[in-house]
């Protein structure tokens, strides 16, 4: 039998400080991206990339905050005020899924970006075990070490869909500058 070592209020500070820069680290590209030509030339709020792009950002703040909030909880109120953070948290994730998931099969919003596809679908189902893990490590009462493998695969997931959509900005990019460069002539030799 294995026994769950129990998890210290110095690792979920750290936990806390690590989303709380990721956080703020998003926030401040977030506000790159809106003052950016990219965000410009795609018809700022209309497009459909932009669209997606939004529903992105807001998915990943969740996503950060998730770790963020329950952690704090965890070390500064009852267990039970954790739990519920984490519900409304969760229940909140599982939306914004729905939305980025609804938003990436219309036309346009991932400019064929298979990695966004393929990105869309992993943190999905990474989403579905986060909300499902506490209560199976845990049973009806997950102690706060049941919440860790969640806390953790928040992270994780909120940090590989930021690291996507910025690869597939710059994949954008480089599509339309290939699109922008003139076809030199070879008529006149």
């Amino acid at each position: 039998m294995t026994t769950v070592r129990e998890v210290t209020d110095e690792f979920l500070l750290a936990l806390a400080g690590i989303a709380a820069t990721l956080v703020g680290t998003f926030i401040v590209a977030v506000f790159f991206y809106l003052d950016s030509a990219l965000h410009r030339a795609r018809g700022a709020a209309g497009s459909t990339p932009d669209r997606y792009m939004r529903a992105g950002a807001r998915w990943v703040l969740i996503a950060y905050s998730l770790p963020l909030i329950v952690a704090l909880a965890l070390v500064g109120s009852e267990p039970v005020w954790a739990a519920v953070a984490f519900l409304v948290l969760a229940a909140a994730l599982v939306v914004a899924t729905a939305d980025t998931s609804r938003r990436i099969v219309k036309k346009g919003a991932t400019r064929r970006s298979l990695a966004l596809a393929a990105n869309e679908i992993l943190t999905s189902l990474a989403v579905v075990a986060l909300v499902a893990l506490p209560w199976i490590l845990g049973g009806w009462i997950p102690s706060p070490s049941d919440f860790i493998p969640s806390l953790l695969l928040a992270l994780a997931i909120g940090f590989t869909s930021t690291a996507t959509v910025i690869m597939s900005v710059f994949e954008a990019e480089e599509d339309a500058s290939v699109q922008r460069e003139p076809v030199p002539d070879t008529n006149g030799y």
